[in-house]
């Protein structure tokens, strides 16, 4: 891996420091639904990939944006470029508003923030050769002499370090190794001289003996050119080496967000702590707990009530959110541990338990008498006692033929300041008045 070079602090994000500034931005995708829902015009609901992230870039740094798959970190890199336009919220690169520029104009200004995909084999057209798919992107934007394409075409490669440059002129993507057609990717980047690189999982799919080498490519290049960069991953341990902060994403928002190291050395949010403990040790001797969150990253179409991974977290609160359908997940692990027989006998004492799909504070439980409803929730909670839904049921009570049970009021946690960074979470109650930005 290699050494990021000593940098100092990043500068307060104000005035000329922001090169980029996101406020309240939302990339929502509508689902289509099935036909007959279409032609009665029923909802199919929406998609929220982003929802309401702030984020300030300042000029010269690197940002990291990490999470699991899902958590909407690709969506809002191509929204900085246009190409997942915004449902809300802004924008703002070095004064102007993505969202108000005609779609010619936010081609001109595409020249100042590129975008350097995961697959450098599905980002080239195999059809073209390295000189014409790197000098594409100046004809694009009018440079018709291809005399002067060619040469900002060798010096481009020449910087990403394929060189002789006449051994690669003419050949084609198949020709070249991962290593090097992600190098030509970057050279395709950096040869309209942008401000910005959005880098979307650049090393992910290079084999493990050339990831550091790119790496430290676009460390270098971030020196020579004065480059700023979004980078964007699901590895914790490149983003170490490479970021001077990080932003932690999980379903659509910033969890977390703050200097590198000081995230590394105190995480706050348990997401944040969880990803850390999932970095694999390359000391095969130590024994690390992992303690990695339960379940998987939920329906983004139907986010989780209050704090989005109260579902998964281990140290959730009462005030987390906690639900129905969290309710539904505890029940039918219960039911994988029954035989068949003591599955029947109680499914038929709590009856049907689809209801609890639909989002709710309060559902009911149970068919035939509050007493058998009230046993079934007992043996439940004998086999997890500790599980932290508990702390969220504020009542039971008797309702027909079975049992209500009610939730407390869940809350959902806004950017707050703790210690040298920004968290999202309960756990760090608000002190004055919430962040006003994830600067």
């Amino acid at each position: 891996m290699p050494t990021k070079p000593e940098t100092s602090t990043p500068p307060s994000a104000t005035g000329a420091d922001t090169i980029v500034d996101v406020r309240d931005l939302a990339v929502h995708f509508g689902l289509r639904g099935s036909t007959f829902a279409r032609l009665f015009g029923r909802d199919a609901g929406t998609v929220k990939a982003v929802d309401g992230v702030n984020l300030t870039l300042r000029r010269g740094e690197v940002v990291g944006l990490v999470g699991e798959s899902g958590s909407g970190k690709s969506t809002l890199g191509r929204a900085l470029l246009g190409l997942a336009p915004a449902t809300g919220g802004s924008i703002t690169f070095e004064g102007q508003d993505l969202a108000q520029l005609s779609n010619r104009n936010l081609r001109d200004l595409r020249r100042h923030i590129q975008m350097v995909f995961q697959d450098p084999n599905a980002a080239l057209n195999p059809a073209m050769t390295i000189e014409e798919a790197v000098g594409d992107a100046l004809r694009v934007h009018g440079m018709r002499s291809a005399d002067e394409r060619r040469v900002k075409v060798v010096e481009a490669l020449e910087r990403v370090g394929l060189s002789p440059v006449e051994l690669f002129l003419e050949k084609y993507p198949r020709d070249l190794s991962g290593g090097q057609k992600q190098r030509v990717v970057i050279a395709r980047a950096i040869i309209t001289d942008p401000s910005v690189l959005v880098a979307d999982e650049p090393i992910s799919m290079l084999d493990m003996s050339v990831r550091a080498k790119i790496l430290q490519l676009m460390l270098d290049l971030k020196q020579d050119l004065g480059l700023t960069y979004v980078y964007i991953t699901h590895d914790l341990a490149s983003a170490k080496y490479f970021c001077d902060r990080i932003a932690i994403m999980y379903l659509g928002r910033i969890v977390e967000i703050g200097p590198t190291e000081e995230i590394f050395a105190h995480p706050r949010h348990p997401y944040t702590k969880a990803l850390l403990k999932a970095i694999p040790d390359p000391d095969p001797s130590r024994n690390m707990p992992r303690d990695l969150p339960r379940g998987e990253i939920p329906d983004a179409a139907a986010p989780p009530l209050g704090c989005a991974f109260h579902p998964r977290c281990p140290e959730a609160t009462s005030t987390c959110g906690w639900e129905s359908r969290d309710l539904r997940t505890l029940v039918e692990a219960h039911w994988t541990r029954r035989t068949p027989e003591e599955y029947a006998a109680e499914q038929s004492v709590v009856g049907d338990i689809d209801h609890f799909d639909t989002p709710s504070k309060s559902t009911t439980l149970g068919r035939q008498g509050a007493g058998e409803a009230r046993a079934f929730l007992d043996r439940v909670r004998a086999e997890v006692p500790d599980d932290p839904i508990w702390t969220g049921v504020e009542d039971i009570s008797d309702e027909g033929s079975g049992v209500r049970i009610r939730f407390h009021d869940g809350v959902d946690p806004a950017l707050r300041r703790a210690g040298g960074v920004e968290v999202a979470c309960v756990l760090y109650p608000e002190s004055g008045t919430d962040a006003a930005s994830a600067g």
